[in-house]
């Protein structure tokens, strides 16, 4: 057997180069690069490693740990999980950073490779720098932390460990049902250890998304249940994007006249302009998707989780006799809710259960109707969107400028508190993967980091990030590495002065307004926050705009600048979108000595009586 003498670390690295993937019939490297800050945990051994192949897995710096990882996760999930990027940081805090990434991209079932340095193996010099002992496990380090948040976890204690470590990685970073992040806990002195290789462990290899077919008994469940609908609807979720079917969902739909709803993950399956796509669905959907929630007999959920925003809290779908068939790549997701389970790949289950359907259509006066829904649905949504003269504009009018603007090609990023409600209403997409949410997690802070990773898979694309003050303050810095790598973003800061979603809800749960605007916290003195001036300072072209027409020229213009240009606008904390949505179940205190809370808990009380409890 030939073998080749490589620290693991070499070994590591030199395996990555070695992964290809398919894109567009085109072989390319599945890993597009390495998002590192180096500490002593990983400098000497992984950093070392890492330059020796920098011409073929290029080694990108940033500034924060949880944002390098926000990246690399924005990437993956803009590649359509077809490419993916490897991220590393030393023991301590830099590998604890990333911990609230790996649970974004666990709950959204997006491929990372995390490689924090962990303690010395050996554990001579123990307690060493950054490390946290465990007084009752001699084993236990910080990075343990991953564990509960990763699909697979391991801790490499010996050079060879790193072999079968890398089999089982990319076999679940490239599994449709089991993909998710993978940490490998890299102890520091291990990855300077030697070790005789096999030479075919650097064998290129080809990774290319695996089809699962339905079997026979889950397809006739689902056929048949179809075929009995005289009220379908499909639901769109991440899986119809992941599995490159929406031509095939286009198709489908168009041929048995079913219309399609989108949840966050899966908007943009279709086109906004296309007539059977009646747009969001649930807690922040439109009108149009939300009756025919209620209504509907059978829900065909594709590659969707189902989560409770998706279906109100179980509130929505009100049809005592409905029937959901749970299309889906994990068998998890696709029996929730007591659902026929069709457990499968998006493309290929459609295409099954389309050659089993026969000449079933669903009733031309189901279709009809949707479609009249959908029309009065765009008559509220333009008047959300409407350009308008006033002071402080809505969240809708802002959209509705940056959508005139950039046009539905561009690729919008957004990912938490009240924008990403409004947005899932209102933003016309186009393009599949034109709509780029982290909805699962909602991270405050993956906004702008995110949009890095997906100007990195589309750089010939206008990518625009969409966030409030308050996820802009919590995690900015990745516009400093945007102007270093040349990668252009929007950003489009909409400033309400705090938390403005978390301050409707407390209001509309009977609660004072109470910590949440600043006005509203214990404070000597209001701060006087010119995020214009700070993205300035980050080497981003920036400016504070004063009215809508003023964020319509400057997005104008923005499009012949040469590098990231922060538009700051300030905006009503108070007024969202009325029409559409559906109940969330938020739970109302059953005692309180305020009059208010009391009344909102008896409106609580009468809303979760419609809850169907089918989980």
């Amino acid at each position: 057997m030939t073998t080749i003498r490589l620290t693991m670390a070499q070994a590591l690295a030199r395996f990555l180069t070695k992964q290809m993937t398919e894109v567009n019939g085109e072989k390319v490297p599945i890993f597009g690069g390495v998002f590192a800050i180096f500490g002593h945990g990983n400098v000497a051994g992984f950093g070392e490693a890492l330059y020796g192949v920098r011409e073929e897995l290029p080694t990108y710096r940033a500034h924060n740990e949880q944002a390098m990882a926000h990246a690399a996760i924005g990437f993956a999930k803009a590649s359509f999980r077809r490419r993916m990027m490897a991220v590393t940081s030393s023991i301590g805090p830099g590998a604890t950073n990333m911990v609230t990434a790996a649970a974004l991209a666990h709950v959204n079932r997006l491929p990372v490779l995390l490689l924090p340095g962990d303690v010395f193996a050996n554990r001579r010099p123990d307690p060493v720098l950054q490390q946290a002992e465990n007084f009752g496990d001699g084993t236990g380090t910080v990075n343990d932390c991953f564990r509960p948040v990763s699909r697979y976890f391991d801790r490499i204690t010996r050079p060879e460990q790193i072999i079968p470590a890398l089999h089982r990685a990319m076999a679940v970073l490239t599994d449709p049902a089991e993909c998710g992040p993978v940490t490998l806990s890299l102890c520091q002195d291990v990855q300077a250890e030697a070790y005789d290789y096999p030479a075919s462990f650097f064998d290129e290899r080809l990774w290319v998304p695996r089809r699962t077919r339905p079997s026979e008994d889950e397809l006739a469940a689902a056929v048949a249940a179809l075929r009995s609908a005289k009220k379908p609807l499909i639901v769109a979720g991440g899986g119809v994007l992941y599995s490159g079917a929406t031509e095939a969902l286009r198709a489908f739909a168009e041929l048995y006249g079913i219309p399609v709803s989108e949840t966050q993950a899966g908007k943009s399956s279709l086109p906004a302009t296309h007539p059977l796509n009646m747009g969001s669905i649930g807690v922040t959907g439109t009108s149009a998707s939300n009756r025919l929630a209620e209504e509907a007999d059978v829900i065909l959920a594709i590659g969707s989780r189902l989560q409770d925003f998706t279906t109100g809290s179980w509130a929505l779908f009100q049809n005592a006799h409905q029937t959901v068939i749970g299309l889906n790549a994990q068998v998890f997701d696709a029996t929730k809710h007591r659902a026929l389970p069709l457990v499968a790949d998006a493309l290929a289950g459609l295409k099954d259960i389309s050659a089993d359907l026969g000449g079933w259509r669903a009733p031309e006066s189901w279709t009809k109707s949707a479609k009249e829904g959908r029309a009065t649905w765009f008559v509220d949504a333009d008047k959300a969107t409407a350009a308008t003269n006033a002071e402080l504009p809505s969240d809708g009018q802002v959209i509705g400028a940056v959508n005139r603007v950039l046009g539905p090609e561009a690729t919008l990023v957004c990912a938490s508190g009240g924008l990403p409600g409004e947005l899932h209403k209102l933003w016309q997409a186009g393009a599949p993967g034109s709509y780029h949410l982290d909805y699962g997690f909602s991270t405050m802070g993956y906004e702008i980091a995110g949009g890095l990773g997906v100007k990195m898979a589309k750089p010939d694309k206008d990518v625009v990030v969409m966030l409030g003050d308050g996820s802009y303050l919590m995690l900015n810095s990745e516009i400093a590495t945007s102007v270093m790598l040349g990668l252009k973003l929007f950003i489009v800061v909409l400033d309400n002065t705090g938390f403005g979603c978390i301050n409707r809800l407390q209001m509309a749960t009977g609660g004072a307004n109470f910590n949440n605007l600043l006005k509203d916290t214990r404070h000597e003195t209001l701060p006087a926050i010119d995020f214009a001036a700070h993205a300035a300072s980050l080497g981003a072209i920036s400016k504070k705009v004063a009215s809508i027409a003023e964020l319509e020229t400057a997005l104008e213009a923005a499009k012949a600048n040469d590098r990231t240009t922060v538009l700051v606008i300030d905006t009503d904390p108070l007024i969202t979108t009325e029409a559409g949505g559906a109940w969330w179940d938020v739970a109302v205190p059953e005692v309180s000595d305020r009059p208010s809370v009391n009344a909102a808990r008896a409106a609580y009380e009468t809303a979760i009586k419609a809850q169907r409890i089918v989980n």
